[in-house]
């Protein structure tokens, strides 16, 4: 009998020292799944609608999540407005790090930059409906966008034009192109042909020519 005692207090103390289960990964995957479902949904919604029209059960629906997940892991509509900003603006500054090689020549990089600035915006074009009359009428959504998108954008455009390694180029002159390369992308790839209507075909000319006068400005000094 005493040891049949032992044996079950020794079962029952083995069992409660025995290690909690480790979350599964296959749940923090689910739940960013579900929270790009969400951020696309709103992307698409509020560019089709504009903010304030777009409520969070027809996001909801269109991502085929529950509507309480936004306020879970967004705290409400201008938190996945926030969110959807922070995320398209991450995936691009990675994908020019990692995706466009460094051009031979300054007046070849400035060039591709430049293509690479007008694509952006016009693929961007739904995100940038809808982010940018919010950000006009709100301070605090528009110094995050400039947060989170073009002074981001500018400094990875920086950094790539130093590796030219031309030491008559100065850095302010430097960060000048920089920003114009993201102000004419700006310009060429959505003001132009989604808010203008106008043909966006002559863009990539446009802009060759434009990285022709920046490096001949910068050389004939």
């Amino acid at each position: 009998m005493n040891s049949s005692r032992r044996a079950l207090s020794a079962s029952r103390q083995g069992h409660s020292r025995s290690p909690l289960p480790k979350p599964r990964s296959g749940r923090t995957r689910n739940r960013a799944a579900k929270q790009e479902a969400l951020i696309r949904a709103a992307t698409k919604l509020f560019a089709c609608r504009g903010y304030e029209l777009t409520t969070t059960r027809e996001i909801a629906a269109c991502a085929g999540c529950a509507e309480g997940l936004i306020h879970r892991y967004f705290h409400g509509k201008e938190g996945l407005l926030l969110a959807l900003m922070s995320f398209h603006a991450s995936r691009e500054v990675r994908a020019l790090k990692d995706t466009l090689p460094v051009a031979q020549t300054l007046e070849e990089e400035i060039q591709q930059l430049m293509e690479w600035e007008v694509d952006r915006m016009w693929r961007d074009r739904d995100l940038l409906r809808a982010s940018i009359p919010h950000a006009i009428l709100d301070p605090k959504i528009g110094k995050f966008v400039s947060r989170i998108g073009p002074q981001r954008h500018a400094k990875a455009i920086t950094e790539r034009l130093r590796q030219q390694n031309r030491p008559s180029v100065s850095d302010d002159e430097i960060e000048a192109i920089a920003q114009a390369i993201g102000a004419l992308g700006f310009v060429f790839g959505f003001m132009r042909p989604a808010i203008l209507d106008s043909d966006g075909k002559p863009a990539k000319k446009i802009t060759a020519s434009l990285a022709s006068v920046l490096t001949r400005g910068l050389q004939n000094r």
